[in-house]
């Protein structure tokens, strides 16, 4: 039972529809302009710096071009700033 509620217990921070589509424009525009960025991920330590490659609305992944390629859940994704 502990362990259950452990794993409960760090929940992903929720944001309104507003903040989403902040977020999701700032992921379009740094794609579109192959911007390097440094995005802040719910549960990492480390950010994640590279270049988005792929938005894919299907699986609702962002893929980053790192140093090899990171798809990280749209959802887990904090912040976007850029990394230059």
């Amino acid at each position: 039972m502990d362990r259950l509620m452990a794993k409960h217990k760090q929940k992903r921070p929720t944001r309104d529809e507003f903040e989403l589509e902040e977020l999701g424009n700032q992921l379009t525009e740094a794609k579109d302009e192959e911007i390097e960025v440094s995005l802040s991920v719910w549960g990492e330590s480390d950010p994640v710096v590279g270049r988005i490659t792929v938005l894919d609305a299907r699986t609702r992944l962002v893929h980053v071009e790192s140093h090899g390629l990171v798809k990280i859940p749209f959802l887990d994704i904090m912040k976007v700033s850029s990394a230059g």
